[in-house]
């Protein structure tokens, strides 16, 4: 069935209605990382929360992309802030990808090659062989300039 053009908002619409009546334009419910994880986790940990993830990854969703569907959801939902989806983000990342992990489930964690980060996080922590000022006088020699004009006489 094709949704009809009538039932959708009308573009702009919601800068007619009345700022702060959305549930994630209110204070957060909850404002402790700690407490808003473990939450999460409780959640998370029932059976059919689970049934449901593992359903997810078979499907063929990749592990990134739940975990920010599930911190978008409450963050919509009033529950929490964004800075706070931020904080938790690896640790529900790491908790979901055990249980294909755990259930032999072929999964995508949704991240590129993790080779390339990880070659490159050691490149900006290998500290360099020279310091920075001898690699930029080598890449351009000074010269020196004659000086010219009104005030080179003086």
């Amino acid at each position: 069935m094709i949704p009809q053009i009538s039932n959708r908002p009308i573009p702009g619409q919601s800068l007619t209605t009345v700022p702060g009546n959305a549930q994630y334009e209110q204070p957060p419910a909850m404002i402790d990382p700690e407490l808003i994880l473990k939450s999460h986790l409780q959640r998370l940990s029932k059976p059919k929360a689970m049934e449901d993830m593992l359903d997810f990854i078979d499907q063929g969703i990749d592990v990134r992309t739940l975990v920010e569907g599930i911190l978008r959801s409450a963050v919509l939902n009033g529950i929490h802030s964004i800075d706070v989806s931020l904080i938790i983000a690896p640790i529900l990342h790491e908790f979901i990808r055990g249980l294909p992990l755990a259930a032999g489930i072929e999964f995508e964690d949704g991240f590129e090659d993790h080779q390339e980060v990880e070659e490159a996080m050691y490149r900006m922590a290998k500290p360099t062989e020279e310091p920075i000022e001898e690699e930029i006088e080598k890449e351009m020699p000074m010269k020196e300039d004659k000086p010219s004009g009104l005030m080179a006489r003086v």
